[in-house]
């Protein structure tokens, strides 16, 4: 059997995750924003199969399925309907998985996410059940490990741990925080360190924020898991976005959210960058999020070649740090192909009119207030000028 992921990481070894794949696929057509649900796996499975394989292609060791917001809740909440079920939304999505990740050296990963009805603030039961429900899948379809991620939350997240440990597979968590802590003002080091007690054992970051800042948080988790005494591996898989104007609630309160991002993007060589300091902060586990597409993910495989001793098969078709620019026709473009050249560069966004930084927004709501109660009923007229309203008073 090939080695598992606390074998992997035990050993010292980098393990690339995937990318983001609720914002790729929703470019590509196939996931509708908003819900952010991932019915493409039964739906669509050519599209989900596809983008497994490009991620696998750029260096991804595990393939994580396609269940992000799969929970029966989230399926059905404001008016969302469904031609599937949670149930086969997530047996598809752990067949395609498992497919793909047959075909090179990668694990699956079955993933859970954080709950509309936590933020309705259901009971601890009724929040766990659902975990149970989709967790019931994995175990079914004997997926290598496990992943409670984007939790804003710690304590919903511990409440997912602790139902993900049931099935004595590894457990990984991840929270969607900056340096700020959770939306409740947990620390970091806190939240870690609650994760770890709760049987993680491997805990970090993911999404809202860019690879600096998320680098930056898991050090600070690190130290509190340390501090404390414990031990853990660590993981990081931010936005592929810049967001160095977001406050705690990260980059859903940037205006540009969720269709304007594109001038935020990270170039391959910003990845480059995030894969060594998150090497050099003792990160062993290192993906992407939302915006992060193959070519991001063969970046971070790329930079660390020398540590993992290959390289990705999607490198046939890249030259490192721009080389196979030496071929091209014209003369100035061929002077590009070294290195200093594009550590260098400061991307133009060809964009005079715009500012470099924007203002978020800043309602400061979090689970138990009022607009935060979800419903199954589609959001009506009179809420979205509630919520029109609401927002131009901020």
């Amino acid at each position: 059997m090939a080695p598992g992921i606390l074998e992997r990481l035990d050993a010292g070894e980098v393990v690339i995750g995937d990318g983001g794949f609720v914002f790729a696929l929703e470019k590509r057509g196939y996931v509708k924003a908003g819900p952010w649900t991932p019915e493409a796996a039964a739906e669509h499975p050519e599209a989900v199969r596809q983008l497994h394989r490009e991620f696998l292609r750029a260096g991804s060791n595990v393939m994580q399925t396609f269940t992000f917001y799969a929970s029966d809740d989230k399926l059905e909440n404001r008016g969302h309907t469904q031609r599937f079920t949670g149930q086969q939304i997530n047996e598809a999505a752990c067949d395609l998985a498992r497919e793909v990740a047959s075909e090179g050296d990668a694990l699956v990963a079955g993933g859970v996410s954080q709950t509309p009805s936590y933020l309705s603030c259901k009971s601890e039961d009724d929040v766990k059940t659902i975990f149970k429900k989709q967790i019931d899948v994995f175990v079914q379809k004997d997926v290598d490990f496990l992943i409670a991620e984007y939790f804003e939350h710690v304590e919903e997240a511990e409440w997912a741990v602790q139902v993900l440990k049931t099935t004595g597979k590894p457990v990984a968590a991840t929270l969607c925080i900056g340096p700020e802590g959770d939306l409740n003002g947990v620390s970091p080091g806190d939240c870690a360190v609650r994760l770890v007690k709760a049987g993680a054992q491997i805990v970090g970051i993911n999404c809202h924020f860019d690879p600096e800042t998320c680098v930056k948080t898991v050090k600070m988790m690190k130290e509190g898991v340390e501090k404390a005494g414990l031990k853990a591996h660590y993981m990081s898989q931010p936005l592929a976005y810049h967001t160095p104007d977001c406050n705690r609630q990260g980059f859903i309160d940037l205006p540009e959210f969720p269709f304007s991002l594109e001038p935020r993007i990270l170039t391959r060589w910003d990845m480059q960058k995030y894969a060594r300091e998150a090497y050099n902060a003792g990160i062993r586990y290192i993906g992407g999020c939302c915006g992060f597409e193959p070519y991001h993910i063969r970046a971070l495989a790329e930079e660390l070649a020398p540590e993992r001793g290959f390289l990705p098969a999607g490198s046939e078709k890249h030259g490192t740090w721009g080389s196979g620019l030496d071929m091209h026709t014209k003369p100035w473009v061929r002077a590009r192909a070294r290195r200093d050249y594009w550590e260098k560069l400061k991307p133009a966004s060809g964009r005079p009119f715009c500012p470099s930084m924007s203002v978020p927004d800043g309602w400061g709501i979090t689970k138990g207030h009022a607009d935060l109660m979800q419903q199954k009923e589609a959001t009506s007229q009179d809420q979205l000028k509630e919520n029109k309203s609401s927002a131009n008073k901020m």
